[in-house]
């Protein structure tokens, strides 16, 4: 039992209904992928270790301390070291989102990806909710050293893709980190669809206002 009240459960509810809408509509499969979101008191929220994300309650979830130490819940998911250094390196982090979602992580096995920006800019809605998306060497799953590569960062990155593996998404809000995943998502897919045929890409300056009127991190 986490013992959580008013906003805390409010928020842990709303953490358990994103991870069942995700399982639901085919988006993480298992027990694959992991959600966190931070407490107003600086706790985190963290899905447990081995718990398909469509099957949580706010129970089950595990309730760290701002150092990283387990409070109370289930034993948390072994990919926390990568969630913390988004927490640690953008301190206007919410929510982290991890996912092994189908056409992100085919195009995490594509070569020749820009390591500096992996999603070619081919709609504007990618470039608003992501910024640009780093990629991430292959990393054994819950090896802490996934964190390090986070932190070497140094916080530029909102998302990243993790080589042969998947997509993870930061935000402000839990709302936002899942709206951008399921955004890396769809944008991955019409990627992979259209291999291999002319693609008209937006070009810099469209690019360019996007970042400005919508304010984009685009360093």
């Amino acid at each position: 039992m986490t013992g959580l009240q008013g906003d805390d459960l409010t928020l842990a509810q709303a953490l358990c209904a994103h991870g069942a809408s995700l399982f639901q509509r085919g988006l993480t499969g298992g027990s694959s992928g992991n959600i966190t979101a931070r407490l107003s008191d600086g706790r985190f929220l963290v899905s447990p270790t081995g718990l398909s994300l469509g099957a949580m309650t706010p129970d089950d979830l595990a309730v760290l301390a701002p150092d990283g130490t387990h409070l109370v819940g289930r034993k948390p998911s072994k990919e926390w070291p990568l969630h913390q250094a988004f927490y640690a390196t953008r301190p206007q982090t919410g929510a982290v989102v991890h996912l092994h979602s189908t056409h992100a992580t085919a195009w995490s096995l594509m070569d020749g990806l820009d390591p500096g920006n992996v999603l070619p800019p081919i709609t504007p809605y990618a470039i608003m909710r992501l910024g640009k998306v780093a990629l991430l060497p292959f990393f054994v799953p819950g090896d802490a050293a996934m964190g390090d590569a986070v932190r070497g960062l140094m916080g530029r990155h909102a998302a990243v893709l993790l080589a042969n593996h998947g997509p993870v998404v930061s935000a402000r809000t839990l709302d936002d980190a899942v709206n951008g995943m399921e955004e890396f998502e769809e944008t991955a897919k019409l990627l992979i669809l259209t291999l291999g045929q002319p693609r008209r890409l937006l070009t810099a300056d469209e690019v360019a206002a996007l970042v400005a009127r919508y304010n984009v991190e685009w360093d």
